[in-house]
């Protein structure tokens, strides 16, 4: 290889992939110095969707000229730069977000982990990154997208902080024999992602804590919501209105994240909307009343918790009655149904949100005429209610697959109606449903009738037929069950 840049040197490789910066992956292989027959197995190769890693395979070959590995070293090893090529995408209410989470190295069950975070060959791994963020467009050849955005990024302190608890936590499972309980949603940044085949033949036995359980094969991973934080402040450069929960980093030298957020809602705890209303001066009545609470109580003004945007968790005020039921669902974003029907489960839109989400449940307990602040507790979906979530999504996807059953179902007046279909029912899976995300209704059904005055509010369905949007939710029957009664009482 003639001189391109220094491998020792981490802003030498950076002044390299600069000069990727508004060049396609195509004018990148067309500046390689390889044969026609080559050029068009590459080709082939990367523009096979279910190939992974095909872009970066091309950049790592054929731009900076070294051979694909599997180490546990970083690519530049003599300049400690892990390379790392991502997607990022334009939004459906615009901005910019992450295209997935960004796999760091695969996590081994074969030997003892590192206890030590700052020498274990992860921290060596994204010490420095240099992420080459391309702009995917579905729209477009998988070659013909451009390659916008180069950064090298090391995090900063606050969030190495917070990385080094998720660390030890997951391997704090590891150790203890329970790799196969472990989630993506566990943890803030650094997650433990599925890596390979489906929930069955992706199991591995935990051959050193646990040589008698299967475990899904994971991989440390950065979330796609610390990704597209990084993409948005680091890469776009892009100022935003983000509000740190933790004002002082030492905080998190003496405790874990999660209990800082506790300790904060319990200082409260006992208080009624009424008083919360004076202290935090948020008028009782106006929209979102309940969450601006809870945010305010966290510290947190515009409810933008900077923490909480890079690590996933939605704030959820629940409201339980004095009969102990509460009002609200959960709901997912609307479903697109032909994209819906080429989802595999492990790559869907909803696994991605159920296995990576957590959320802040701030619970308010109904006594008399008020809501009194009970408490508060931190979530994420557990492994065995993701397979049962699944069987609800596949039920569903089936149908659609199959085709929706709309009918025109008339009250007993013989004038008013509802459209029904044959989607399953709430009881019928003890997680999660689908049903409209909003009142407003419109159907175009296959006699040509329509049904409703915008046509926004519908999605086509595969067979060309229009249906009010669809979203999934959590059961609020189901949500009850995972609240930790002790908060309660």
């Amino acid at each position: 290889m003639t001189y391109k840049y220094d491998e020792s040197n981490p802003l030498s490789i950076k002044d390299y992939a600069d000069k990727l910066i508004g060049k396609t992956f195509y004018e990148v292989l067309e500046s390689a110095r390889i044969n026609v027959d080559e050029k068009l197995g590459i080709i082939t190769k990367a523009n096979n969707p279910r190939y992974k890693g095909s872009m970066g395979h091309l950049i790592e070959e054929y731009y900076f000229e070294y051979k694909i590995n599997s180490d546990q070293e970083p690519d530049f090893p003599k300049a400690g730069v892990e390379l790392k090529v991502t997607p990022y995408e334009v939004g459906k209410k615009g901005g910019y977000k992450a295209g997935e989470r960004l796999v760091i190295t695969m996590i081994n069950y074969n030997q003892p982990v590192e206890d030590n975070f700052y020498s274990s060959h992860v921290y060596k791994k994204f010490r420095y990154t240099l992420l080459i963020h391309y702009l995917r467009n579905r729209s477009l050849n998988r070659l013909d997208y451009p390659i916008n955005y180069v950064t090298l990024f090391s995090p900063p302190k606050e969030d190495l902080e917070i990385i080094k608890q998720d660390y030890e936590k997951i391997i704090s499972k590891i150790k203890e024999g329970k790799a196969h309980e472990l989630s993506e949603g566990d943890t803030m940044y650094l997650g433990a992602c599925t890596k390979g085949a489906n929930s069955i033949k992706g199991n591995v036995i935990q051959e050193y804590y646990a040589p008698s359980i299967e475990a899904r094969t994971r991989a440390f991973c950065f979330k796609q919501s610390y990704m597209t934080y990084i993409l948005n402040k680091y890469s776009r450069e892009k100022i935003e209105t983000y509000e740190p929960i933790i004002q002082n980093i030492k905080e998190l030298e003496d405790k874990r994240f999660e209990d800082i957020i506790v300790d904060k809602i319990n200082l409260y705890r006992g208080y009624s909307d009424g008083d919360l209303s004076e202290i935090f001066d948020v008028k009782k009545g106006i929209l979102n009343f309940w969450s601006a609470i809870s945010y305010r109580i966290l510290g947190v003004k515009s409810n933008r918790a900077e923490e909480f945007l890079k690590a996933d968790i939605e704030v959820k005020a629940i409201r339980i009655e004095e009969n102990g039921r509460m009002r609200e669902s959960i709901s997912f974003p609307t479903v697109s149904f032909k994209e819906f029907i080429e989802e595999e489960w492990e790559e869907s839109q909803l696994y991605n949100q159920l296995s990576s989400k957590k959320y802040l449940f701030v619970l308010f307990k109904k006594e008399g005429l008020t809501y009194t602040l009970k408490g508060c507790q931190l979530w994420n979906m557990s492994n065995k209610d993701l397979e049962e979530a699944s069987l609800g999504w596949l039920r569903t996807k089936e149908i659609v697959k199959r085709g929706v059953i709309l009918k025109k179902k008339y009250r007993k007046d013989g004038i008013n109606f509802e459209v029904t279909n044959n989607f399953p029912s709430k009881k019928e899976n003890r997680v999660i449903h689908i049903r409209p995300h909003s009142s407003k209704r419109y159907y175009n059904l296959n006699d040509g009738e329509i049904i409703g005055e915008n046509r926004n509010h519908g999605d086509e369905l595969p067979d060309g037929r229009i249906m009010t949007k669809q979203c999934f939710w959590l059961n609020n029957s189901y949500i009850l069950t995972q609240i930790d009664n002790k908060i309660l009482d």
